[in-house]
């Protein structure tokens, strides 16, 4: 068995194909331990350390931190017994550590550690990716720049296979291929056959009504991205081109130095995806509702002189997920998903609660929320929001919601119109809780006041249902106290 071991990218679950490294936790020529975190990925759900599968000495490391490596390409490479002596490096090639790249002699002794359902990239028969030499297992030195991408209306150049190394017969392992065969290309670049997409991408496309054979693909070998499809959904429509060329690019050109471009990736850009997709899905119809919750705040500070709630967060949003909670059970209708030729409703809910992290917004949520307790679902809630401020929350936290919840109310804002997660037929968002003069027992006075906003997919929740639903969040947020003896 090979003392040397490449660790390649796992598979992170949720249909997830690729990860940006953020940090590598450790460098080459240390000594790792079993189940030791060594690098974090981010990937477009969150940012996730990865342990080592071996304990050992660090050989290499393949990738720099802000490289996107796919699922099932060779990382790192372990030495996983460092005293059995040195182990052959080269002394040429552009390596991507501070230690050399190991040779083509090293690196055919590697015992490659596929991703569970990946096949082995880089084998006698196949191109290997980045631009690098295939040989026998993993690859050689770098002779390409990574993730170069041909330019707009080009016809990218037919990958060459590279030529076997003459060595003692190896194992062969075919090449995943990304689609079907592309029987032409016509005189603009476009493919008049099959199109080469990767089915996350096709999906995409269904969903946003884009036409693969109308694109010209900017990935490798002309495939067509994510980006090329969200380009061509949010293009207008094709327009005379300007006669004065001269004031078009002069006002292109100004301030272009005074600009900062910021790569849309990670969190951020499936936040986009999905935002955009459910907003041209799914018919939003939003209801506004302002509630007097002074009650709900005395009874919040209630809560909290009690001795076995004074370590427990307590904050006005615990009782608008109890109040959702409670208001499902009157209305399950209101806690489903369209599935095209059938609704789906959940005796489940898994409420979901926006957070804003520095990556962007991320949707975790609380599993089965409706069978805890008050006092578990303060606890659940706290331990949900620290998680995502330190940017630890796994993609399976932020899989499966139900129903969610925004808090835009600890920005200062009233309230607004929030857009569906992605599968999701409601959303409640919970603006300030501000001060305002009010009629209460046919006396203007100043009470406690905040205003609910109700989104909701029009093709399950009508406007009763919608309206009956907010209106019992609103009833128990107005006095939660009478609202649990009468709902439970």
């Amino acid at each position: 068995m090979s003392r040397i071991k490449e660790f390649n990218l796992p598979d992170l679950g949720e249909g997830l194909t690729e990860g940006e490294i953020l940090a590598w936790l450790v460098k080459v020529g240390d000594t790792i331990e079993l189940n030791q975190p060594i690098v974090e990925v981010e990937t477009a759900k969150a940012a996730v350390e990865i342990p080592a599968k071996w304990a050992g000495q660090v050989q290499a490391i393949f990738h720099p931190e802000g490289t996107t490596v796919e699922v099932g390409t060779p990382i790192i490479a372990i030495d996983t017994d460092p005293g059995a002596g040195p182990v052959e490096q080269s002394t040429t090639g552009a390596p991507a550590t501070d230690l050399p790249a190991p040779s083509a002699a090293s690196l055919a002794a590697v015992e490659v550690a596929p991703a569970e359902g990946a096949v082995e990239p880089g084998l006698i028969g196949g191109p290997a990716p980045g631009g690098r030499t295939a040989v026998l297992v993993g690859y050689g030195p770098r002779t390409t720049a990574a993730k170069r991408r041909p330019r707009k209306g080009t016809t990218p150049a037919a990958s060459v296979p590279a030529a076997p190394v003459q060595a003692a017969p190896a194992r062969v392992v075919p090449t995943p291929v990304q689609a079907g065969p592309v029987s032409g290309v016509n005189g603009k670049g476009r493919s008049t056959g099959m199109v080469l997409a990767k089915p996350p991408v096709r999906k995409l496309a269904k969903d946003l009504g884009v036409d693969l054979g109308t694109l010209t693909g900017s990935g490798p070998s002309g495939s067509i991205t994510r980006e090329d499809v969200q380009r061509a959904a949010a293009a207008p429509a094709a327009a005379e081109p300007l006669t004065v060329t001269t004031v078009a690019s002069s006002a292109a050109s100004f301030g272009a130095d005074r600009e900062q471009r910021i790569p849309v990736k990670g969190v951020r850009r499936l936040t986009a995806e999905n935002m955009s997709r459910s907003a041209f899905t799914a018919p939003h119809v939003t209801e506004f509702l302002t509630v007097d919750v002074t009650r709900a705040m005395k009874a919040l500070d209630r809560l909290r002189e009690r001795r076995e709630w004074r370590d427990v967060r307590v904050s006005p949003l615990l009782l608008v997920a109890k109040a959702v909670l409670l208001a499902v059970r009157r209305h399950p209708m209101v806690n489903s998903s369209w599935a095209g030729d059938e609704i789906v409703v959940k005796e489940y809910v898994n409420l979901g609660i926006a957070a804003a992290t520095e990556r962007g917004l991320i949707v975790p949520n609380i599993k089965d929320a409706g069978r805890l307790t008050l006092r578990e679902l303060a606890d659940a809630m706290t331990g949900l929001v620290q998680t995502a401020k330190a940017g630890r929350t796994s993609p399976a936290d932020m899989s499966g919601g139900t129903l969610t919840i925004t808090n835009v109310g600890v920005f200062g804002v009233d309230t607004g119109t929030p857009i569906l997660p992605p599968g999701e037929s409601a959303i409640l968002a919970f603006g300030a809780v501000r001060e305002q003069p009010w009629v209460h027992k046919g006396k203007v006075k100043p009470r406690l006041v905040t205003t609910l906003g109700l989104s909701f997919d029009h093709r399950i929740i009508d406007g009763e249902l919608g309206s009956k639903f907010l209106r019992d969040v609103g009833d128990f947020l107005a006095d939660p106290e009478a609202a649990l003896l009468a709902w439970t």
